[in-house]
Parts: C-alpha cells; sequence; structure tokens
C-alpha cells in the first residue's frame, strides 16, 4: 500500500513542457508494468490502479492541438530583415514633425519565439515592457522580459536595428530562425509620439516543413493605450485606468486634433512595411548584411499624397457696428486658420464676415 500511495501523490504531477496526458509517459509505462507484473495477483489492486489511470487522463485535459504554427523544418534558415518607414510629409501632412524633434524611427526590437511567448497583441493591455518602449522607447523591460522567456525555451533569440534619424529610411538585420521557434514579432517606436508604434505579432515564417522564401507587410499605426496624447507632441498625459493597445485609423479616434485624422481616407496609407527574405544556403550567395541603415540607392515605395482639407476655427462674436444704425452700418467677425490645406485638399473659407447693422449695437464714430 506505500508504494501505491507513493504512485498517487507522483503520477498526477502536471508537466506543461507537453499535453495532455503525454506529460506523463513514465507513469503510464510504470503502470503497465505493474499490472503485468507477479506482484498483481490481486484483481482488486488491477481495478484501483485502473480508476487511477481513468483519473489522471481526466484530470490531465484533452491533448492541445497543433493549430497549424508547428514548424516541422529540419534545419534553421537564415533570413535578411529590412524594415523602410514611409513616414513623409506628402501622405501624412497633417501636423507632420518637422523639428524638436523631427519626424524618425526608435531602433526595431525583433524576437523569434514560439506560441507560447506574445511580445504585444491588439486588444490586449501593454506590458510594462511595451509601454515603456511605445512611450519612450527604452527596451530594458523588453529585453529582460525576452530574456527570461528564453530561459524558459519559449523565446529563440532576440535582434535589433538602428534607429532612422527621418520619416524615410531603411535598416536591416540578419535573423537565424530556428523550427522550435518559428514566429516572429517586432515593433517600432513613432518619434515623436505618444505612445504610438508600428509592429506585427507572431507572423509565422515557416509552414509545415518549408520555409517561407519572403515575406513583405504593410504597416499601420498603434496605439498602446497608455497615454492619452493626441497629437505627435502630445505632452505626457497617462491614460487611467490603462487602455488596450489599437489599431490607429483616418477615423479612429474619431477626433479632429488627432495626427491621424484624415475624415477623406478610407483608410491610412502604410507609414512603413517590413521585408523579410531568406537567405541562400549556399554561402557565396549570401548577401552579406548587418545592423545598419541601408544606403539611399534603396528607394522607398512610393505612395499617393494624402490631401489634406483646410481647418479653420469658429467664428468670433460680432463686433460692434460702425456707422449710422439706420442704414450704411456695418459689424465684423472673423475666424482664423487651425490647418493649412496640402496636396490638393479643400481650400480655406473667408476668415472675414459682414453684415448689416441692428439698432441694438451700434458705436458712433466722433
Amino acid at each position: 500500500m506505500i508504494c501505491v500511495c507513493e504512485l498517487i501523490q507522483t503520477m498526477c504531477k502536471p508537466d506543461t513542457s507537453l499535453p495532455g496526458i503525454l506529460a506523463q509517459p513514465f507513469f503510464i509505462l510504470c503502470v503497465f508494468q505493474m499490472m503485468s507484473s507477479e506482484h498483481l495477483a490481486c484483481g482488486w489492486l488491477q481495478q484501483l490502479l485502473i480508476v487511477l489511470v481513468k483519473l489522471c487522463l481526466t484530470f490531465a485535459g484533452p491533448l492541445r492541438p497543433l493549430n497549424g504554427t508547428e514548424c516541422t523544418a529540419k534545419s534553421p534558415a537564415s533570413y535578411i530583415l529590412v524594415f523602410t518607414g514611409h513616414w513623409s510629409p506628402q501622405a501624412f501632412p497633417k501636423q507632420y514633425p518637422l523639428f524638436r524633434p523631427p519626424a524618425q524611427w526608435s531602433k526595431l526590437i525583433a524576437v523569434s519565439h514560439n506560441r507560447h511567448f506574445q511580445l504585444w497583441e491588439e486588444d490586449a493591455p501593454a506590458s510594462a515592457g511595451v509601454q515603456s518602449f511605445a512611450e519612450l522607447g527604452v527596451t530594458v523591460e523588453l529585453m529582460k522580459a525576452a530574456k527570461e522567456a528564453r530561459r524558459k525555451r519559449v523565446v529563440g533569440a532576440m535582434y535589433r536595428t538602428a534607429g532612422i534619424p527621418n520619416g524615410i529610411g531603411h535598416s536591416s538585420t540578419e535573423m537565424l530562425m530556428q523550427p522550435r521557434s518559428s514566429l516572429l514579432s517586432l515593433m517600432v517606436k513613432m518619434i515623436p509620439s505618444p505612445d504610438w508604434f508600428v509592429g506585427v505579432d507572431s507572423i509565422n515564417l515557416c509552414e509545415g516543413n518549408q520555409w517561407k522564401q519572403e515575406v513583405t507587410i504593410d504597416l499601420q499605426p498603434y496605439d498602446a493605450g497608455t497615454d492619452s496624447g493626441f497629437t505627435f507632441s502630445s505632452p505626457n498625459f497617462p491614460t487611467s485606468p490603462q487602455e488596450n493597445i489599437t489599431k490607429i485609423t483616418s477615423q479612429m479616434p474619431n477626433h479632429p486634433a488627432n495626427s491621424f485624422y484624415y475624415p477623406r481616407l478610407k483608410e491610412l496609407p502604410p507609414i512603413a512595411s517590413i521585408k523579410i527574405t531568406r537567405q541562400s544556403s549556399s554561402p557565396e550567395r549570401q548577401t552579406q548584411m548587418s545592423n545598419h541603415i541601408l544606403p539611399n540607392s534603396i528607394s522607398p515605395q512610393r505612395f499617393s499624397a494624402t490631401p489634406l482639407d483646410c481647418e479653420v476655427s469658429l467664428w468670433s462674436s460680432w463686433g460692434l457696428c460702425l456707422g449710422p444704425c439706420s442704414r450704411g452700418g456695418v459689424r465684423h467677425r472673423t475666424r482664423y486658420i487651425l490647418l493649412r490645406p496640402a496636396n490638393a485638399g479643400t481650400p480655406c473659407p473667408e476668415l472675414e464676415e459682414q453684415a448689416e447693422c441692428v439698432p441694438h449695437s451700434c458705436m458712433k464714430l466722433q
């Protein structure tokens, strides 16, 4: 009976490294060896072990589906990742940052991992590391979390590229993707911005037993949900309580003050893109690249200019009437330009208006 008690204590101990009942292979083998041994001449003990096996099967739960993310490639694959910024005053003319600081991109942070790790996720709260990176461009917390996950074997490797000092430009890095961590997530902060970034979440570079040859993705801005600023240069305004990470669109947030508010557009043009290209396995045919900014000879993708309509303030109140009140007197009111038009946008309307006097609003000239 002591042996049975010890068995009960150990056989249902969970092992998160394997799914379901497969987490207990040594226990299953032990049970069948015991049931076939000469020590189990007593039928009631056999029945007890059968019941215990059924209990463990019940508590272990169903097998986790592979859901198509597991890579069965036999060898790693080498890739070149190129990030390209398309943040130009032609494509994004509203409040385009020209100085203090001008439009630019932070360093790129990329992580290869399996399905048990998430760098960031749309419609989910940002982690402390994501918040620190999206608001300040600081990578310490992100790297700390990734290194901890690497010790648990859910992250393969971490990569960085240099920052880009302009809204338009390129940076790149080489990557070695392993079959056990074939997913890739990355982030790049927009500078200046409250907590805005671009990125991808868990793209799979492996399909079955084959590595993909090339992947190109257009990127849109995201709001980390930790700062409530509306414009690129908004002062720090923490969001309380914290909101989920959301995609910024031409009409969301639905407020004219927002730097990405373009109500005439169905969707924003891509503000950046990534291109991931597999390297040839032949050493002499590989393109030698490292973490650096690519030469200007590589032209960024061209997009049509985004029309920006003129925006004006509300009318001021009417001024006092000038001239005779009964006949010929006029009064004035004005408004001013909030945002000048660009790229064939709607021109500004009249900024001054006059009307006839009313008897109770007169001012006699001396």
